[in-house]
């Protein structure tokens, strides 16, 4: 029995040695020779070897599946990208009825395909080295134009990536951010994001502190909403009378006229510490005060006018608290401030919105089951500082620092 032998290794077939030595001739330019040498090595001619490479046999010009992939790309991607990218069998086709001198119009009637896509694809994928379309080459060249990755705006505008995370820092949402920049930089619209993008460089495209920076934002809070259930009717908790939110003046309700606070508190661990929160409700301004000595009606009332007591009489119009018991001697709020006091209807925190919004921010800083009475007050101070420097998508992305001068300006 005839016996075809390469490399000293005997093969029972022909085709069995010429699969071994195109599969030799693939591995040579990876062990450092160059193609002709390569060509030498396994005792075929360049020619030969430019056909391997290409995916055409010199025999009967076929096509067929080159023995590696020389350019980088595709081989082994999907047959079809989609239905308006052609196959690999309509470009083999393509090549053959091309070779075969049928025209453009021709192969694209046989194909069913406009005749511009035929026309493109002559132009965009031939060989221009041989001025000949070869399907295999063709497909990796297609292929490599699809893999195009854009790089980010945000790495690539000088200064954007910078002011993303100095945003990031501060504790500013994405959205935030966002309207901040479109704020500051009118007239620079390389400078402006939307918000989807910078989540898109957080999530998918952040690594290292980046993405430390993002997940620092991040704001913790139930999955679900509480029920806003029926209130039920209750006796009065305290021993001077409430004065209802329903009647509170209507100028407190649009946030027409400023001054109009809404308060409470954030408890810490094992409800044995508090600070108190108090937000304006126009401009969001935050002020907390602080409660080392315990959060018990008679240190409320004191930290609370101690606090307030310095604003401009038009900065002190009422405040708006739920029915906890810390507030109990409200009378001597309204008479050290002059301001009215009003309660929420029982179990309708939505009736302080803007206070139990600004409570979850500023979780961020005072995390449930802590301490919060080993913070002390000037912490508390830069606490508000920052959060009235953060501009707010509802003041049309200015900061609650920047409002609430502007009633004393117009004063």
């Amino acid at each position: 029995m005839h016996e075809w032998v390469f490399e000293g290794v005997g093969y029972p077939t022909r085709g069995e040695m010429c699969a071994a030595r195109r599969r030799r001739y693939a591995e040579l330019p990876e062990a450092g020779m160059n193609f002709t040498q390569a060509a030498r090595a396994v005792g075929v001619s360049k020619r030969t070897g430019k056909a391997w490479r290409n995916g055409r046999t010199r025999s009967n010009g076929r096509n067929e599946k080159p023995s590696a992939d020389w350019y980088r790309s595709t081989v082994d991607i999907p047959q079809k990208i989609s239905s308006r990218h052609l196959d690999q069998d309509e470009r083999i086709s393509i090549a053959d009825w091309r070779k075969a001198g049928m025209g453009v119009r021709g192969i694209a009637r046989r194909l069913n395909r406009p005749a511009s896509t035929v026309s493109r694809e002559l132009a965009r994928n031939a060989n221009p080295a041989a001025g000949m379309h070869e399907p295999y080459r063709a497909r990796q060249m297609s292929a490599d134009r699809l893999r195009r990755p854009k790089p980010a705006k945000i790495h690539t505008v000088p200064g954007l990536s910078a002011c993303i995370r100095a945003g990031l820092r501060a504790h500013w949402s994405p959205e935030q951010i966002a309207g901040r920049l479109r704020a500051d930089f009118p007239d620079n619209d390389a400078m402006h994001v939307c918000a989807e993008t910078i989540r898109q460089a957080i999530y998918v495209q952040a690594k290292g502190e980046l993405k430390k920076d993002v997940i620092k934002t991040l704001r913790s809070g139930r999955a679900q909403r509480r029920p806003h259930g029926q209130t039920d009717p209750r006796k009065p908790r305290f021993r001077e009378p409430m004065i209802m939110i329903s009647e509170r003046p209507a100028e407190a309700g649009d946030r027409a006229i400023p001054g109009h606070w809404e308060g409470d508190l954030i408890r810490g661990a094992a409800g044995k510490s508090a600070i108190g929160t108090l937000v304006e409700r126009p401009t969001r301004f935050t002020i907390l005060p602080h409660l080392p000595d315990g959060h018990d009606a008679e240190h409320v009332q004191q930290a609370v006018i101690r606090k307030m007591q310095h604003l401009p009489k038009p900065l002190r119009n009422s405040l708006t608290w739920d029915q906890g018991s810390e507030l109990a001697p409200h009378r001597r709020v309204t008479t050290a401030l002059d301001m009215q006091v009003y309660f929420c209807d029982p179990h309708s925190p939505w009736q302080r919105g803007t206070n139990e919004n600004t409570n979850g921010l500023l979780r961020q800083c005072f995390p449930k089951g802590t301490d919060l009475s080993a913070y002390p007050e000037d912490y508390l101070d830069a606490v508000a500082a920052e959060l009235n420097d953060r501009p707010r998508k509802t003041l049309g992305y200015r900061k609650p620092s920047e409002r609430i001068l502007e009633p004393l300006d117009a004063a």
